[in-house]
């Protein structure tokens, strides 16, 4: 008796996850025996991957222009007067010091431009 009852949990257990994976969503598929099957659906993200690495991509061509636009030195001083504010401006202060990245494109900008 216990090994139909171990049996009958595992598939109301199955039958459940099944269940809570088609309440997000779900598209009917037709098999080639001719029966109709629903399928779950995946879940999107609210913001795709590539918004996301456009914004990045910005956010690294702002910094370089920044810099190329600066000089290095006027640069280094504006984030050293950000990194003695409020936590806020520290934070900012980290993010907009100058990195590898936002040196090569900011070289590679001061090639084009100047």
């Amino acid at each position: 008796m216990t090994g139909k009852q171990l049996e009958f949990d595992q598939r109301i257990s199955r039958l459940n996850k099944k269940h809570q994976k088609l309440s997000r969503g779900y598209r009917a598929t037709l098999r080639s025996d001719g029966l109709v099957v629903m399928k779950p659906q995946r879940m999107r993200s609210a913001v795709p991957a590539r918004v996301l690495l456009l914004c990045l991509v910005g956010f690294f061509a702002f910094k370089a222009f920044l810099l190329s636009h600066l000089g290095p030195t006027a640069y280094e001083t504006r984030v050293e007067s950000l990194n003695q504010g409020t936590p806020v401006e520290k934070a900012g202060a980290w993010i907009m010091q100058a990195d590898p990245v936002t040196a090569f494109f900011s070289s590679q900008l001061n090639k084009v431009w100047f």
